[in-house]
């Protein structure tokens, strides 16, 4: 009797967590088996592999990069203005990775600029843990503002990123640590970055995974 009454307090506790999940208004950008929804971008380097392998793939209900040169998997079904994103990563040594914000497709005839770190906000994901934090380490809006502290994981280990878009307000919580809380009218480089657009992931070398990729309007977005 003590023992089902443990399973029954776990299976309870579990379906509770779930429910809150659930009710917290939370939905997938990936469905575990393809990429329905999502467009690979980038010059030809940056999407296959000389043999011909795809730089981007599924596996075991996970985004796999295996990096070389540099490309972008952009969720191009929806635009989002304001919301939440909820991502978990695990970067190999080395790796060279972000999440891009507010962001449009990448002009090939024009990448430097049409790039998120350029024309909106990149998350700068990096194998730099325990470094002093920059403009340019894991956890900054790239180029533009150092995060508070580096919150990454060594690499080998997973990471759990939560980004709060609300109007020009970004706020960003990396394993737990609140590391951004910008108002990006408050510097005159970031004024006229848009407020709304589609959400992607960076490839940049090595390998990292990606998983439980979540999303959830809010404000005004989240009744439309």
């Amino acid at each position: 009797m003590i023992r089902r009454a443990i399973v029954v307090a776990v299976l309870g506790g579990w379906m509770a967590v779930a429910c809150a999940d659930d009710a917290a208004g939370f939905r997938e950008l990936f469905n575990g088996r393809d990429f329905d929804g999502w467009v690979m971008e980038g010059p030809p380097e940056g999407l296959t592999h000389p043999d011909g392998r795809p730089v981007w793939s599924v596996k075991d209900g996970e985004i796999v990069c295996q990096g070389k040169r540099w490309s972008f998997l952009r969720y191009d079904r929806e635009t989002f203005a304001d919301f939440t994103l909820h991502v978990e990563f695990l970067m190999a040594r080395g790796c060279n990775s972000g999440v891009g914000l507010r962001t449009g497709p990448i002009d090939l005839a024009d990448p430097q600029n049409t790039r998120p770190s350029c024309a909106c906000y990149e998350i700068q994901l990096l194998d730099d843990a325990g470094k002093p934090p920059t403009e340019h380490s894991s956890g900054s809006l790239y180029r533009y503002v150092a995060p508070a502290e580096n919150a990454m994981r060594p690499a080998g280990e997973w990471n759990e990123l939560e980004i709060s878009c609300i109007g020009p307000r970004i706020r960003v919580v990396l394993n737990g640590r609140t590391i951004q809380d910008f108002d990006q009218t408050s510097l005159a480089e970031t004024r006229d970055k848009p407020l709304s657009g589609n959400v992607c992931l960076q490839n940049h070398g090595h390998l990292i995974r990606f998983r439980n990729l979540r999303i959830r309007p809010e404000g005004e977005s989240a009744g439309k």
